[in-house]
């Protein structure tokens, strides 16, 4: 596995704590958007502090092959961040399986990067990390995610009540899923 790789229009890459500031600044331009989503904010959560010691784990978590987020960029627009995907809970032994998470900034929605992102990261957990089956969860009522998951090929496999905890509120998610076998089919 690489820690950069290119698609028709993007740019993804796993970075470093210098790119703290990046990061940042992709939280705060859609902070109400990727919180209603997400659980509770750690209070120094929107630092540069904070961002920088995130960088540095999941760069860790990369080079063990535990977690991978890839931060999205145009590509004519290299310092500007529009997105992540992330590849997390990457499990070896009898699963060979992980779970797939995105976000991406709402001044770039509708442009097809989110899929043409999540296609790139499922290359990468299928053809470099070999794995075989990648989930995705969704929380009830996010319908555009539900519809890119199905659009991309990922098969709705069933409904967890009461599966995280956002804000105050116990949230049901619905679970998605693609095998290596799904994703040979849709090519």
């Amino acid at each position: 596995m690489f820690f950069q790789y290119t698609t028709d229009r993007l740019v993804l890459k796993i970075l470093k704590p210098e790119h703290a500031h990046l990061v940042l600044d992709f939280y705060n331009r859609d902070r109400e958007l990727f919180e209603k989503y997400e659980f509770s904010r750690m209070p120094d959560f929107y630092t540069t502090e904070h961002q920088q010691k995130i960088l540095r784990f999941e760069f860790n978590g990369a080079l063990q092959m535990s977690t991978v987020r890839f931060y999205v960029f145009l590509k004519d627009a290299p310092d500007k961040i529009i997105g992540t995907v992330c590849l997390h809970g990457i499990s070896r032994s009898f699963y060979h399986s992980c779970e797939i998470g995105y976000k991406f900034s709402s001044e770039f929605h509708h442009n097809g990067y989110a899929s043409e992102a999540i296609i790139k990261a499922l290359e990468i957990s299928f053809k470099d990390l070999k794995l075989h089956r990648v989930k995705a969860m969704v929380c009830d009522g996010n319908e555009p995610s539900m519809r890119l998951l199905e659009n991309i090929g990922f098969r709705h496999e069933g409904l967890c009540k009461d599966y995280m905890l956002l804000g105050d509120t116990w949230m049901d998610h619905h679970i998605y899923a693609m095998t290596v076998n799904d994703y040979c089919d849709t090519l």
